[in-house]
């Protein structure tokens, strides 16, 4: 086992939806990540408690129950929190989240603690210009609000847009603390930036959200105009986190409406590949 490698503790688990949970985990003394990198989590189905109570053929022992299984995990909490929390969807037959789906408080995972990515704000150069949006569907919240629980955050801006689409109400996750937030650091903040969230659900009518794909709604200036922020390429980052395609389109939307890729610190769009 690589020296990175460390086993942690299941503490609680949330389920948002069939399809839906976050958990958190302990975290080991040595483990430091910036808001907005991953990690890579794994697991043995042998050491949980679902598979230990239940029965299981010869064959799927050999080919499951002996082998580590390692996802990329974009982490919740901040990077202060004494724990680690995730955000995940159940992905059908999948070699890893259908086995984390049955976690009980008190089962162990593998956490590799290198951190990966740069979906960071560090990346940008100063001075940082005065509006961040933050577009995310389904489980491509978990980095924006490591992010929010950043007082750094809330200090280097004057606006935050948060727009945070999924398919129906039930699968809008975290809304609560999204909520609670603005009042959260404004008391610890002399000049907070002011947070607009922004609710989206795209397969059902959900009073006081917006219902088209974040790339036609920001094509039609819907978003801009529910943000009352317009996206100037002089005052605007822009972070993207979600499915793929999802990432691609509402990519090229930004770029049609005049906005360019991050490169070397420079730029508004930035965006994370690790789906």
């Amino acid at each position: 086992m690589s020296d990175n490698i460390q086993t942690v503790t299941v503490l609680s688990k949330t389920t948002w939806t069939p399809n839906l949970f976050s958990f958190t985990v302990s975290r080991p003394d040595s483990f430091k990540f910036t808001a907005g990198q991953f990690v890579r989590l794994g697991v043995n189905p042998s050491q949980l408690k679902y598979y230990q109570q239940t029965e299981v053929s010869d064959e799927t022992a050999d080919t499951a129950l002996d082998e580590d299984v390692f996802r990329a995990y974009s982490i919740v909490s901040s990077p202060f929190d004494e724990v680690i929390e995730f955000f995940s969807i159940v992905i059908p037959d999948g070699a890893f989240t259908s086995q984390l789906q049955h976690l009980q408080v008190g089962d162990e995972l593998l956490l590799n603690t290198m951190p990966f990515g740069f979906l960071t704000l560090a990346r940008y150069q100063k001075p940082l210009p005065k509006d961040l949006w933050l577009l995310a569907t389904g489980t491509g919240l978990a980095p924006f609000l490591s992010m929010l629980q950043d007082l750094k955050t809330w200090e280097d801006y004057e606006h935050i847009v948060l727009a945070y689409s999924a398919r129906s109400l039930d699968e809008l996750a975290y809304v609560e603390k999204i909520e609670s937030l603005q009042e959260d650091f404004g008391m610890l903040v002399d000049n907070p930036a002011k947070l607009i969230f922004i609710p989206i659900v795209t397969r059902e009518p959900v009073e006081g959200a917006l219902s088209e794909r974040l790339p036609k709604l920001l094509l039609e200036g819907t978003l801009q105009a529910r943000a009352g922020i317009a996206l100037d390429i002089d005052s605007t980052h822009v972070m993207l986190c979600g499915n793929p395609d999802m990432v691609e389109d509402t990519k090229e939307a930004l770029k049609t409406l005049g906005l360019v890729m991050n490169r070397r610190g420079e730029g508004n769009i930035a965006v994370e590949n690790y789906w």
